[in-house]
């Protein structure tokens, strides 16, 4: 994972709005980032803040409305609910790690948000916070 912040080592769940998709994490979470790319606002309708877990601490328990979307020229792939249209994660599947919506999480997450990326691209009717710590690109 990325030299960012880390935290909350116990095991915390999440879900999909319909509770048709399960998972639970064990490990620890890297801190919120929220992503400001035209990718991420339109899959979220808004920027995406995401979590990022490495993948063998992730534990899909229920997955029968999981599925995946992979848009062209994309190298990774986003996982949503087909019933309620909750997106849950964001996988670059060369990565260790996989992102997870953090809004899925259950509460309490004991996260903090801490950066905004790709700042270059935000939307313009929302201001960014000025506390958080920012990235024309990715990191």
């Amino acid at each position: 994972m990325s030299d960012l912040t880390h935290t909350r080592n116990d095991q915390i769940t999440g879900s999909c709005l319909c509770g048709g998709v399960h998972y639970t994490i064990n490990g620890e979470l890297r801190d919120v980032i929220n992503c400001h790319c035209s990718l991420c606002r339109k899959f979220h309708g808004h920027y995406g803040a995401y979590t990022a877990v490495k993948r063998s601490n992730l534990s899909i328990t229920q997955s029968s409305l999981l599925t995946w979307y992979r848009g062209m020229n994309n190298d990774a792939r986003r996982g949503f609910c087909v019933i309620c249209g909750s997106s849950l994660f964001w996988d670059l599947e060369t990565s260790e790690t996989i992102s997870v919506a953090a809004g899925t999480l259950d509460q309490p997450t004991g996260l903090s948000t801490t950066t905004d990326i790709y700042v270059a691209d935000k939307a313009d009717y929302y201001h960014l916070s000025s506390q958080l710590e920012k990235f024309e690109r990715g990191l």
